[in-house]
């Protein structure tokens, strides 16, 4: 259930949604973390829920003593009016009995907040593509078929490679081709239901492993930026993103002195 910070609930009517999937090296998670903190986006309510793992922590976008207090919790959601954006940050993995709740609950809330469309940030095992997912870039698209004919202009100008489906049984090529995403978290099943629930949604996605994954978020959030432009590219082609005064402690707070 989704709570307003304010009495007034914020309308989302047009709105584009982007939200990460929690999957192999938090990427979309830190993707997210990028996008709300260089647009400096409030935040405007959370989700309380059961489906999520129970955690709270220090405000992660703190830019002064004062707002370093605030306390975050598992699933917030940031808005900018101006451009029309919101960013649902999911800080917490979903418990392994709720997920299909977890995406009943997503998928219901998109629908009556009346998004224009949402964008899915996401990452996959790098070590269990097939022979054509080693080829070129690691970036891959999926368009449900609503947003499929809205989009599909932009994905062919920007040279976009769509998620490649694999044989259910390797090495048989008449075998049937299925959608694989493993490491994904909830990014097949929530594509699958936004697909039959007629909802406008892209998922962006890197290939990836487990190990320093901030240099996948920064190509996964300027992958994103080549379509919907939310930052400003600088003189020499590349975004400017803020980091988040969080990502100090991303790896723990250092070793001790002490212990030597």
């Amino acid at each position: 259930m989704f709570i307003a910070t304010e009495d007034t609930p914020p309308s989302f009517k047009g709105y584009t949604l982007i939200m990460p999937a929690v999957s192999v090296g938090n990427v979309g998670q830190l993707a997210a973390d990028l996008i709300i903190s260089t647009l400096n986006m409030p935040r405007v309510g959370h989700f309380h829920t059961d489906c999520l793992i129970p955690m709270v922590g220090n405000n992660p976008y703190a830019t002064s003593s004062e707002d370093a207090a605030e306390l975050s919790t598992n699933a917030e959601v940031y808005a900018l009016n101006d451009i029309k954006l919101a960013v649902l940050q999911i800080r917490a993995p979903i418990i392994q009995t709720r997920v299909r709740s977890f995406r009943k609950l997503i998928v219901a809330w998109i629908k009556t907040s009346g998004f224009s469309r949402t964008v899915v940030l996401s990452s996959s095992h790098a070590y269990q593509r097939d022979d054509r997912q080693l080829l070129g870039t690691s970036l891959r698209y999926l368009l449900t078929p609503a947003l499929q004919k809205e989009a599909e202009e932009s994905v062919k100008e920007l040279d976009w490679r769509e998620l490649e489906r694999v044989s259910a049984f390797p090495g048989i090529a008449e075998s049937e081709q299925r959608l694989y995403i493993p490491g994904g978290g909830i990014t097949k099943g929530l594509y699958t239901d936004c697909c039959s629930e007629n909802i406008a949604m892209a998922v962006l996605l890197t290939f990836c492993s487990e190990g320093d994954n901030v240099p996948d978020a920064f190509a996964l959030v300027s992958y994103l930026n080549d379509w919907h432009r939310l930052v400003e590219k600088q003189v020499r082609g590349s975004a400017q993103w803020r980091v988040p005064p969080s990502w100090s402690l991303l790896f723990g707070s250092g070793i001790p002195p002490a212990i030597f």
